[in-house]
């Protein structure tokens, strides 16, 4: 099963979590706003050097994001609006219908939707 890791994953897999050892190893299929999303995190967490550093070291596919999935994303945001998505969320769970991913997170938004790997 191929996976694509939102940054939420990302980020417990970076960290170590136990929940996800089971993810450990794998190719992490993401988007470039995903990144940017765990950049920003780490660069608020540990400071410039440090983001540098995991960006440079980090092991990742980027998948294009079309206007189309823009537009896709934005119109998944708006049927789920009670769920109170973010943009890049809404972008990634596109992304893995459009390429057959199964979606890795642990965001409690997406626990009930279909083609969801929902890992706390």
């Amino acid at each position: 099963m191929e996976y694509f890791s939102d940054s939420y994953a990302i980020i417990a897999l970076a960290e170590g979590s136990q929940s996800y050892n089971k993810f450990q190893g794998m190719q992490i299929v993401t988007s470039i706003l995903n990144i940017g999303e765990i950049y920003q995190i780490i660069l608020r967490k540990h400071g410039k050097e440090t983001a540098d550093n995991w960006f440079k070291e980090i092991n990742f596919e980027l998948l294009e994001i079309t206007p189309e999935i823009i537009i896709n994303a934005i119109y998944f945001r708006h049927i789920n609006k009670k769920k109170n998505l973010l943009l890049t969320d809404a972008v990634g769970y596109t992304l893995s219908l459009k390429h057959n991913l199964k979606f890795l997170t642990g965001d409690k938004q997406f626990k009930e939707l279909p083609n969801v790997e929902y890992v706390k």
